[in-house]
């Protein structure tokens, strides 16, 4: 487990901000996080996001798998090459959808499968 330095630069109270110290760069807490759904926000270019304030961008892991695909992520580069994006990246676990899309998945021993 990779553990990232956090400084804490103010607080009041129980508040606090900080910065998060990443290989990919520092994230400014709290943060402002964009979804990157399928490896883009939506109506924005990257560097209009970053001078949005952003550090980091989240994306999707369940919405990149069905568009546009590990193999063509991987075939262009990985996520920060498809994205644009040369800052720090936060993917979920895509897990959230085995439950909000229930009614699309088949649970059995091997894992889920969803009707796309």
């Amino acid at each position: 487990m990779t553990i990232f330095p956090f400084e804490i630069k103010a607080t009041e109270g129980k508040a606090r901000t900080g910065t998060l110290k990443t290989p990919r760069g520092e994230i400014r807490t709290p943060a402002f996080m964009p979804v990157g759904t399928a490896g883009t926000v939506k109506a924005l270019y990257m560097d209009q996001v970053k001078e949005a304030g952003a550090d980091i961008i989240l994306g999707n892991t369940y919405h990149l798998m069905l568009r546009p695909g590990a193999e063509r992520v991987k075939r262009l580069g990985g996520l920060h090459s498809f994205a644009h994006w040369d800052g720090p990246m936060l993917t979920d676990s895509g897990g959230f959808q085995v439950w909000s899309l229930a009614q699309l998945r088949k649970m059995d021993a091997d894992g889920v499968t969803f009707q796309s």
